[in-house]
């Protein structure tokens, strides 16, 4: 038997195309090493660019082969067709879905790069905290654009979607209503989204006031917003109402804060002795900013007088613990030093006490009784 015998045919037109595709996968064997030898170097240079680089990694490994294979079934026999076609439709259809797979992870790569490199555990993360809001609002939206633009292209391949898009494009008035109707919220919590990310009126770890509740922002996503209440539960919000409703974003500019403190003494209470255990009390405290400080009345009754103490501090958290000790230090300092200027309720009995002495026994126990 000569060596000629085991030799392929290379005139037959599937020995070519079963050359054809080994060399292919061979050369994209070769290529995809190259482009690691180089990114390989890049993120060496570029450390921020190595969460991109590893996470595109895997869709890489898919999309090159792929493409390939496509190329060299350009030059496949004609016969048969059908299967022929049916196996380049469907390689067209993974690189489709691999090449979206690949941007959705490079999006995700991104998101997790700036969050990674902007920290917002800081004292001073207001930039932080506006630069992960963009980022997380926009790549979520860019990863739904995506997934349905890559979703359609897939679709689009088929002939039978093809010729259903001619149909209702015959007939757009009437489909274009009902397809915008039933995309309203949809639609409108995108669009909401995009707001947020260029005007943010909330960002990431905010301290709000969402229907009478204290919270934060924990997550932003592409349709709502989990806003962290205090007691550790969750609110889920759309993304719509924070562009259609009123709140309060106190964190709108800066972290810091002022809080105040109202308590109610009788009339008597000299504010002098008040103002320097007030001054006392922050001095003392870490929660204090050393910012503002002030005591004054700012209300009055025909039983007592109000007092407000206003306090700053450098975040809302702190503001709370600042309030709750003043509150309590104050109190405390007028139990112990002039108890007799607590709130008290006063009144006279005339027809009973009238023309006795106010000197004897039963004049001072009716007159206790009184008072308490």
């Amino acid at each position: 038997m000569n060596f000629s015998d085991w030799m392929p045919d290379l005139s037959h037109p599937w020995t070519r195309f079963a050359l054809t595709v080994v060399v292919a996968l061979a050369v994209a064997g070769l290529l995809r090493r190259a482009v690691d030898m180089v990114l390989r170097r890049f993120a060496l240079r570029h450390p921020r660019g190595a969460s991109i680089i590893a996470r595109a990694k895997a869709p890489m490994d898919v999309i090159v082969p792929l493409a390939m294979l496509l190329l060299a079934f350009r030059g496949a026999p004609d016969e048969p067709a059908r299967l022929i076609d049916g196996m380049e439709h469907v390689i067209a259809v993974v690189l489709i879905g691999a090449c979206t797979w690949f941007l959705v992870r490079c999006i995700g790569a991104l998101e997790a790069t700036v969050s990674r490199f902007n920290p917002i555990d800081l004292e001073d993360n207001l930039r932080a905290r506006r630069l992960q809001t963009q980022v997380r609002v926009l790549s979520r939206t860019g990863m739904v654009v995506v997934i349905v633009l890559g979703l359609g292209v897939a679709l689009m391949t088929f002939p039978v979607v093809r010729q259903f898009g001619a149909s209702l494009l015959a007939s757009a008035g009437l489909a274009g209503l009902a397809v915008g109707l039933a995309a309203k919220p949809v639609l409108g919590n995108l669009i909401a989204g995009i707001q947020i990310a260029l005007t943010q009126p909330i960002r990431i770890d905010d301290v709000v006031i969402v229907e009478g509740e204290w919270g934060r922002i924990e997550e932003i996503t592409s349709t709502y917003v989990v806003v962290a209440i205090w007691d550790e539960r969750r609110m889920i919000v759309p993304l719509q109402y924070f562009i259609e409703n009123p709140f309060q974003n106190w964190t709108r500019t800066s972290s810091q804060i002022l809080g105040s403190v109202m308590l109610w003494f009788d009339y008597g209470i000299p504010l002098d002795p008040l103002r320097d255990e007030l001054q006392r009390i922050c001095k003392d405290a870490n929660e204090w900013d050393g910012r503002v400080i002030v005591l004054q009345v700012v209300d009055a009754s025909d039983k007592a007088m109000q007092l407000r103490a206003l306090v700053s501090s450098s975040n809302s958290g702190k503001s709370f613990d600042l309030r709750c000790k003043v509150r309590e230090g104050l109190i405390a300092f007028v139990r112990r030093e002039f108890p007799e200027y607590l709130p008290r309720l006063r009144g006279e009995l005339e027809s009973e006490l009238r023309g006795v002495d106010a000197a004897s026994p039963p004049f001072a126990s009716k007159l206790a009784n009184v008072r308490r």
